[in-house]
């Protein structure tokens, strides 16, 4: 059986005395994981802040565009990784992106366009503790923190940049939409951000769960981002008490998710049920949907630069009506979004959407 990560409490790894944004160390990316197109690729160990509002480190990736940077440098998008898993092996700068054959053209693309592209790995993923998966304030922390440490790091990037993401990282991109001109303070210079296939309203899903609820099969990667959720919950917020109500199944695909990378983990969960995951409904636990909602509901309010979503009509990884849901609230909020529907699915809207996206960015920095 897989041992919890909870028994290594993040309060066991040495004190880090350096500041957010510091960089520790560095290393060459493996050349195979070089997206396509860039003149440099390097990896660098920075200092962030973790779920339990505590300093952390963090791996992420630097990659130049060929050629000599502009005045005042390269403009940087700090880019925000889909679901690869919660196990230090699933870090994309160990392995690449879970989808390479779709991540990698696109993100060619911006390069081509002249931008850095900085690439948080998370913190915990591949760093001491565990990641906390949809936590979208300390995932935040790390998209913004990964620009300060790009910048610190090398004289080519420029101090403006944009968050930009797909799925898990779409959430991450727009939660940090909210939250990086106050992250980034006055070094940085925060345009705006994009997300396609972005989850919304997930909380509310998650809280049905119980004995048999949903009480039917879902898609294994549906099943997979529960688990996800599931594991980080109890890393994250242990006062819960999560492993008293779940059934053996449940805990072993819990265990399971602390280590396993999403392919395989998807394939493990075929046919599995997540109403067979529990003994009693997730709401008993005390304080549960308050908990879950400060954990990762995305924000309503308080955005101050433009942003872009996307989302597939046909997606089934994040269903459309929730997506479609918050923007309509984030719309009757004021909030600076622009919005596109795409009949296509989840992959499937994040390629088409750059028809609109690059266009969208470039006005960012005009």
């Amino acid at each position: 059986m897989v041992t919890a990560l909870l028994a290594v409490p993040a309060s066991a790894a040495p004190a880090i005395t350096q500041e957010i944004g510091d960089v520790v160390s560095t290393r060459d990316l493996d050349r195979n994981l070089w997206i396509p197109g860039a003149a440099s690729a390097e990896v660098l160990t920075y200092v962030t802040t973790d779920t339990f509002g505590e300093k952390a480190l963090s791996t992420g990736t630097v990659f130049l565009p060929p050629g000599t940077a502009p005045e005042g440098g390269w403009p940087v998008i700090s880019w925000a990784h889909g679901t690869s898993g919660l196990g230090d092996a699933c870090a994309p700068s160990l392995i690449g992106p879970t989808y390479a054959e779709r991540d990698l053209p696109y993100l060619a693309n911006w390069l081509a366009q002249g931008y850095a592209i900085v690439a948080s790995d998370y913190a915990g993923l591949g760093t001491p503790g565990l990641p906390t998966y949809l936590d979208g304030r300390t995932t935040a922390h790390n998209v913004v923190d990964m620009v300060k440490a790009g910048r610190n790091h090398s004289e080519d990037l420029s101090r403006s940049w944009v968050a930009v993401g797909q799925s898990q990282g779409g959430g991450a991109a727009i939660y940090t939409a909210r939250y990086a001109t106050e992250f980034g303070g006055p070094d940085l210079d925060y345009r705006g951000a994009v997300g396609t296939g972005t989850p919304a309203y997930i909380e509310k899903l998650v809280s049905i769960g119980g004995p048999g609820v949903p009480p039917v099969e879902l898609p294994s990667g549906l099943t997979a981002y529960v688990a996800y959720i599931g594991a980080s919950l109890r890393y994250a917020h242990p006062e819960l008490g999560l492993d008293d109500i779940l059934t053996p199944l449940g805990k072993k695909y819990a265990d399971l998710a602390e280590t396993t990378c999403v392919t395989d983990f998807e394939a493990q969960l075929d046919g599995v049920t997540i109403g067979d995951f529990f003994t009693a409904p997730l709401t008993g636990l005390p304080n549960f949907t308050a908990v879950l909602d400060d954990y990762m509901a995305m924000p309503e309010t308080g955005f101050d630069k433009p942003f872009f979503m996307g989302n597939g009509v046909q997606d089934i990884d994040v269903p459309f009506p929730t997506t479609a849901a918050y923007v309509a609230r984030l719309t009757a909020n004021g909030q600076p979004v622009t919005f596109r529907a795409y009949n296509t699915d989840h992959s499937g809207a994040f390629v088409q959407s750059q028809a609109d996206t690059i266009p969208f960015v470039a006005n960012l920095f005009r």
